[in-house]
């Protein structure tokens, strides 16, 4: 596997406004953690943030073969800001919404991109990366120091839009990110 010092992507856009990220260690085997993150209709059942994603055409119509892969369009449905499991729960104003196309998929370093499409640049530009690497680490558990998959994610927002999205989000996004890394752990960790 990749390690974190020769592999950590980085959004590839420069001159962003914000950014928002969660991590998490997680000891279960990566394979395990990737298949997670590539398993959008699981989502429900661990992700607070992200609720459900599904593999669209350009105009967002559901694709019958659900496989990502680059170029493939996303739509991001139903956010939850702030995070929760509880579906009903969430008021109209506290459910957004995102449409990306994949720009980076690499199954063998674990790593997954993708950037806002169908929103002029100049109002709002999006670029989200999520990836794992190993690590040793003392996960605190009495078992010591041993190998783990690092769970990373962070997302740089752009453009004029922005400004508002973090000034009335910001904090509320930075939630959800570290909500998706802590559900992810807490499903991997079960299932293994």
């Amino acid at each position: 596997m990749a390690t974190a010092s020769t592999s950590r992507p980085w959004p590839t856009h420069e001159g962003y406004v914000f950014s928002a990220s969660g991590s998490s260690f997680i000891d279960a085997p990566v394979d395990q953690v990737w298949r997670a993150i590539l398993d959008f209709r699981s989502y429900k059942t661990w992700n607070p943030f992200v609720r459900n994603q599904v593999v669209t055409d350009a105009r967002k119509n559901r694709l019958s073969d659900q496989t990502l892969q680059v170029g493939s369009h996303v739509y991001i449905y139903p956010v939850h800001l702030p995070p929760t499991l509880d579906d009903a729960s969430v008021g109209v104003f506290n459910k957004n919404s995102a449409f990306c196309i994949i720009t980076a998929l690499d199954h063998e370093n674990f790593k997954v991109a993708w950037c806002t499409s169908g929103i002029p640049t100049w109002i709002l530009w999006t670029e989200r990366w999520q990836w794992l690497t190993e690590a040793e680490v003392d996960l605190g558990d009495g078992k010591g120091k041993r190998g783990v998959t690092k769970y990373d994610s962070v997302e740089v927002f752009g453009g004029l839009a922005a400004y508002f999205v973090k000034w009335f989000v910001g904090r509320k996004l930075n939630m959800g990110f570290q909500a998706q890394a802590d559900g992810l752990k807490r499903w991997a960790e079960e299932n293994t």
